[in-house]
Parts: structure tokens; C-alpha cells; sequence
């Protein structure tokens, strides 16, 4: 019994002599250890309250800390600011702000600041409402972009804003709302291609369609006007025979040039023909143009002057510039620790290595044949080298001037690079190292353990001739050059002009063709309220009327019209031509005196079917043969002849109108004269004239070749 327990006491002294002599060798050797995490940085809050990490020179240079701490400030009790990579606060970033509050032992409050935002927020004997509310506020309310001056700027104004808890709930409902998150806070340089492209497109989209508009609108108006003017004014006491200005036109052009009605030579063919490009207001006026493209340039400046000032940004950052001195901070620290100590380890990171791992590895590196050096650092894209450890290799051994095998450890992936710089060491060799020996698997031993295998591999390692230096690595990117934002009217600004006119001209076309269809639709509509009844036994007085109202009308629908079929124009035209034949025989612009009944009667069929063939010209070819006043005929009946005999059974195939198809109406009747105030109406078709054609189905462009040829007009 005595001597197992004499057993177990001097178990527990070995146990205690090995662990105390880690520490014993160290300071042997003369290299204190590195300060715990929690240590070194209140340390650092003993110097200043405010720390920022000279890891992130890209993101929150170390310059900056006078505007943090004027933020700080703000809030009325001590604080004490951490920045530091999110990766240097772990899992807990709230254990590290109460290891720090234990060092320092200062009341506050303490604030850790990630490069991805607020970590975390502890009053320590101090108190402050809303300090923990303004944290989920700020984590809400601002984008992922901010950076950690803008984080905590914001944070200090909600908490004195009074309304922090407030703050807090809407934010956060507002983020369940919306899943994207809050908007960009700065401006990017995709964001800054958008900008320029929707640039491009105002620049000349806008200006070119209010002018493309402006122009259509003058030009339409001119053609009103146009045909106005050449209407005249409307019929006043002792006009009211008067007929549209272009029947008039036609007449006298048909009938002077040649006296076609009463002489009837082919002069008129040439006056018929020349009247056609009549009545239009030619093309727009180029003294009247010459303004309005000055007008478009200019408000295409404007509104490129005014994107400039609205897309003003000229940076993706906060506007801090990292200095010189920040952006050598790191390397400078790190090589100032490797010149005492073989091994450094990252004071602002979580210890990867235990006071045993580091011990052991020194005693490796001593012991190993060609100098080396274990740098224990995370990398970032925020530091000075852009996340390159070939760079921050690079720069240590420019500061440490001497041939060295650089082992780069990250603490935080467990990846590990080595760089040879001029030791005479087998670089295929180092090259050719196993897989787990740089980045790690899950499986894998920790970072300690793989570096232990890393420098027992490398002391196998086959000598070299010569010593040897690695490519040299391309620079990192410039920070000012790489905030920097490319001007507005860069990229695809151009790319946008193009878009942009494109544009202009499928809105102006849209346009036109709306006004169109709403100009056709308005027209069928007072075409169609204004148009007459079609009575059976028609007064002289109805048809006077008829005719100066149809041929007034016809007038005003031939405005020219670009999208007008060549078929439909020619077909009213002739019709026009052919009732100012019938009626205007003196070339006056007024409906002839003696002009009959069924001259009239024609004119008004005429006039009709002339509107008809705007609209579709295969739908004026045919008109009611019952009553050519009902207008076009759409149908066809079956009509038996009068006679008796063999004629009977060939029954003919006439025109109807809808109306005359279902119920047969009555024939049109006419007095023989327009001078006769009494006697009998008689059936259209037994009267002379052209009109009488229609009674046996003719088409109407064979009853404008009929008027012609009636009044020798070819």
C-alpha cells in the first residue's frame, strides 16, 4: 500500500516537471511567448480606446481611428472599439469582449466591429438604452456593403437617436418583407455600367423622340390647315350648294384643261391627273426644322449634365484612402516578430497553436539544415497584398533581407504555402508535397500537427546546386485605383445611345400609329353621325345637301396619309374626280344649278363608296343596286329577271346591302328634273345618266369610267 501510493506521487511530479518545462525552455532560450488574444488586445484599448486592425488597411484604414473615435464620442460614456477581421472573434465574439473587459478592467462600452459588420455590443458598468437594439438595427437597416466606419457611424445614431428599439422591429420587419435586404450602399462598378447604359438611353432616347413627336404633330396640323385652306370657310346665306374644295379642283382641272363637259376633249386626263398630289402640305419646312434639332441637342445636354450631377459618385468606398503607413503596417509587424522569433503567431487571431505546439516547432526550426520561418497570419482581400500570399512572402523577405524558406500559415482555413527564397533546398520537392500538407481536409490533423509533418518533410529534403527565387508575383491592385468608379460616359454609354435611338423610333412609330387609329376611329364616328338617312324618294333639296356634306367629307378623309394602299387612294380619288364631274360642271366650287337629280344622287353614291375604299378598298366595289344610297354592298342575291320565256329561268346575281339581303327595300326613286317642283318619282334605273348603271350591279370603277366617258373626260 505504501509503495503504491509512493508510485502515485511520483506520477503526479513527472506529470507536473514536463508541463512546467515547456515554459522553462522557452525562457532558456530566451523567446518569451506570444500574449494570449484577450491580452494583447486590451493592451492595445490601454493605448488607445479605439483599435483597429492593421489587417484590414482596404476597409477600415488604421488612419481612420480619429473619425471613430469622434463617432464614439457621440455617445456619451467610454467606448472601447475593436476592429478586426470576423474571423479574429470566432464563434463568441461576445467571450472575447469579456476577456478583453477582464485585462483592461475598464468600465464601458465595448464594441467589436467585424469587416461584415457589428459583432458584438457589452455595456460593462456604464449604462446605456438601446445599445443592443441600435446593434440589430444597424444589422438590418444598412447593406451588406458598408463599411465598418459607416457601420458604427450608424449605430451611434440610432443609439442616440432615442427610438433604438423602435428601430430594431421595423427594420427587422421590414427585412422579413423584403428577402433582397436594404439597398447598396455605395455605388459599384456594375452599378456605375447600369448608370451610364440608362444614361445613354435618356441622352438620345428622350430628346429624339420629343422631337420625332413634335415634328409629327406640327406636320399634322399643317395638313389640317392644308386641307382647311383648301376647303374654305364653311357654307354661309347663299353657299349652301357649295361643294368640297378638291371636287372643285377636280372639276375645273378635268373640265378647263380640256371642257370636258362640254367640249370633251382628253385635256382633262393630264388636269385629272395633276390634281392628285394636290391639296398637300408638302414636305416639312427645314427653316422650321433647323430649331427643333437645336432644341433636342439641347435638352440632350441637360439631361447628360443632370445624370452627371444625380450619378455622382466616384468611388465604391466611404471615401477613406489608406495611407503608406497602413497599407505596411502588417508586414512590418510580422517581420519585426520574425526577426526575434522564428515562429509568429497572430496576436489579433484565436491561438491556433498551444504553448506545446509552438515550444516544438522552434526546437524543429532550429534543427532544420537551410533557415525557415513560420509567419502563424490569416489573409484576406482586405489586407495590403489583396489575399496573395505570394505577395505577403514576398514583402517579408524584402524586410527581412536574407535567404529563407517562408512557411505561411493561415490560423483561421488551416492552409498552408511555402516559398523558397534562395535557400538551396529542392523546389520540385517542395512542390511535389502531399496534398495534406497545404490544404486541409476535415479529416486532417490541426494546424500544428501538419506543420510538425511539414518540417520533418522538408528536412528530407534533396539539396540543390544553387539557390533559388520563385516568379515574381504581379502587383496588388492599387486601393484608391480600386474603388475608384469609371466615369458616366464610359462603358456602355455608347452601347445605351444606340439602344436609345432604337427606342425613340419604336415609341414614335407607336405613337403614330395610335393617333392613327384613334384619328380613323373619330372619323368613322362623325362620318357616321353625320351622314344622312337614305330616303326612298329623295327631295333636290336632300340631295344637295347629301352631296356637299359626302364630298366635304370624302375631302377630308384624303389627307395625306403615308400608310394609305396605293388601291384605296386611287380608287377615292377617282371617285372625288368623278362627283365633281357630276356637279360642278362650271368649275366654280359650287354645286351646278341645273345639276339633276340623279347627277346628284351619283355624286352622293360616289362620294360614299370613295370613304369606303379608305378603309378597304375591296369593300367599295359594289353598292345597294336596290338603292346605291344605302352605300357599299357586301352580299349578293339571287334575282330573277322581268320577262317571261327562256329569260326567266337565268336568274342574275346582284349586289345588296345587309339590310336589302335580309328584307328587300324599295327602289330608289327620282324626279325626271331638278328644275320640276311637281311630278311623279320614277325609278333610278330609267333615268339617263351613269347612275342608272348601278340598277344592272356595275362596279363602281366601271361608274367612274362611265362619268368620264360621259362628259368625254379620259
Amino acid at each position: 500500500m505504501v509503495r503504491a501510493k509512493i508510485v502515485l506521487v511520483a506520477g503526479w511530479l513527472a506529470v507536473l516537471f514536463c508541463a512546467g518545462s515547456v515554459p522553462a525552455a522557452e525562457a532558456a532560450s530566451g523567446v518569451p511567448d506570444s500574449p494570449t488574444q484577450t491580452a494583447y488586445l486590451a493592451e492595445q484599448l490601454r493605448k488607445d480606446p479605439i483599435y483597429i486592425s492593421d489587417q484590414l488597411p482596404r476597409e477600415a484604414p488604421r488612419s481612420t481611428a480619429p473619425e471613430f473615435a469622434r463617432e464614439a464620442r457621440r455617445l456619451g460614456v467610454p467606448a472601447y472599439v475593436l476592429v478586426l477581421p470576423s474571423s479574429s472573434f470566432g464563434a463568441e465574439p461576445s467571450a472575447v469582449l469579456a476577456g478583453v473587459h477582464d485585462r483592461l478592467g475598464r468600465k464601458g462600452l465595448y464594441v467589436a466591429l467585424g469587416d461584415t459588420g457589428i459583432s458584438a455590443v457589452q455595456p460593462y458598468g456604464v449604462s446605456l438604452t438601446g445599445a443592443e437594439d441600435a446593434s440589430r438595427a444597424t444589422l438590418y437597416e444598412l447593406a451588406y456593403d458598408a463599411t465598418p466606419r459607416e457601420v458604427f457611424r450608424h449605430f451611434v445614431d440610432v443609439v442616440t437617436s432615442g427610438h433604438a428599439h423602435q428601430r430594431a422591429e421595423q427594420a427587422r420587419a421590414a427585412s422579413e418583407d423584403d428577402p433582397d435586404g436594404p439597398p447598396s450602399v455605395h455605388t459599384d462598378r456594375t452599378d456605375r455600367e447600369n448608370q451610364s447604359f440608362v444614361t445613354g438611353i435618356a441622352v438620345t432616347g428622350i430628346p429624339l423622340t420629343a422631337l420625332l413627336i413634335t415634328v409629327y404633330a406640327l406636320q399634322r396640323r399643317r395638313v389640317r390647315r392644308a386641307a382647311a385652306t383648301t376647303s374654305g370657310p364653311g357654307p354661309g346665306p347663299g353657299e349652301a350648294d357649295r361643294p368640297s374644295a378638291a371636287g372643285a379642283a377636280t372639276a375645273r382641272s378635268g373640265k378647263n384643261a380640256g371642257g370636258a363637259k362640254k367640249k370633251g376633249n382628253g385635256g382633262a386626263k393630264k388636269g385629272n391627273g395633276g390634281r392628285k398630289g394636290a391639296g398637300g402640305p408638302g414636305p416639312f419646312p427645314r427653316e422650321r426644322l433647323l430649331p427643333l434639332l437645336a432644341a433636342a441637342v439641347l435638352l440632350g445636354g441637360l439631361i447628360a449634365f443632370t445624370a452627371s450631377q444625380v450619378f455622382d459618385d466616384t468611388s465604391s468606398g466611404d471615401g477613406s484612402r489608406p495611407t503608406a503607413a497602413d497599407m505596411r503596417a502588417r508586414i512590418d509587424r510580422v517581420a519585426d516578430g520574425l526577426r526575434r522569433d522564428p515562429l509568429y503567431t497572430d496576436p489579433e487571431s484565436p491561438p491556433a497553436l498551444d504553448a506545446a505546439e509552438r515550444a516544438h516547432l522552434r526546437r524543429q526550426l532550429r534543427t532544420l539544415n537551410v533557415p525557415a520561418v513560420i509567419a502563424a497570419v490569416p489573409s484576406s482581400t482586405d489586407d495590403e497584398s489583396g489575399g496573395d500570399r505570394e505577395l505577403l512572402a514576398k514583402a517579408l523577405h524584402t524586410r527581412l533581407r536574407r535567404d529563407l524558406l517562408i512557411v505561411l500559415a493561415d490560423p483561421g482555413s488551416g492552409s498552408i504555402d511555402l516559398v523558397n527564397y534562395g535557400t538551396r533546398v529542392d523546389d520540385m520537392y517542395l512542390i511535389d508535397r502531399p496534398r495534406d500538407l497545404s490544404y486541409p481536409r476535415s479529416s486532417d490533423p490541426a494546424l500544428g500537427r501538419r506543420l510538425d509533418q511539414l518540417l520533418t518533410y522538408v528536412s528530407k529534403s534533396p539539396k540543390a546546386e544553387a539557390g533559388h527565387l520563385p516568379f515574381e508575383p504581379p502587383a496588388a491592385p492599387d486601393p484608391v485605383e480600386e474603388q475608384a468608379l469609371p466615369g458616366l460616359f464610359t462603358g456602355d454609354f455608347e452601347p445605351g445611345l444606340v439602344i436609345g435611338t432604337f427606342l425613340a423610333g419604336l415609341l414614335f412609330g407607336l405613337v403614330a400609329a395610335v393617333c392613327a387609329v384613334v384619328r380613323r376611329i373619330s372619323r368613322r364616328r362623325r362620318t357616321a353621325g353625320a351622314r344622312s338617312p337614305a330616303p326612298t324618294e329623295p327631295s333636290t333639296a336632300w340631295l344637295r345637301r347629301a352631296a356637299r356634306q359626302e364630298l366635304d367629307a370624302l375631302t377630308a378623309a384624303l389627307e395625306p396619309v403615308a400608310a394609305l394602299p396605293e388601291d384605296a387612294r386611287r380608287r377615292a380619288w377617282e371617285c372625288l374626280d368623278a362627283a365633281a364631274l357630276l356637279i360642278d360642271g362650271d368649275s366654280d366650287g359650287r354645286i351646278d344649278a341645273d345639276a339633276t337629280p340623279a347627277a346628284l344622287a351619283c355624286a352622293v353614291v360616289l362620294a360614299r363608296a370613295g370613304r369606303a375604299a379608305i378603309g378597304d378598298p375591296d369593300a367599295a366595289r359594289f353598292v345597294c343596286h336596290r338603292n346605291p344610297l344605302h352605300g357599299v354592298a357586301h352580299k349578293r342575291v339571287q334575282v330573277p329577271p322581268e320577262g317571261r320565256g327562256r329569260a326567266r329561268a337565268r336568274a342574275r346575281s346582284m349586289p345588296v346591302c345587309e339590310g336589302c339581303r335580309v328584307t328587300p327595300g324599295p327602289v330608289l326613286r327620282l324626279r325626271p328634273s331638278g328644275s320640276a317642283r311637281r311630278g311623279a318619282h320614277v325609278p333610278y334605273a330609267t333615268l339617263p345618266g351613269p347612275l342608272a348603271a348601278l340598277g344592272d350591279g356595275t362596279e363602281i370603277d366601271q361608274l367612274t369610267r362611265d362619268v368620264r366617258e360621259y362628259f368625254g373626260v379620259h
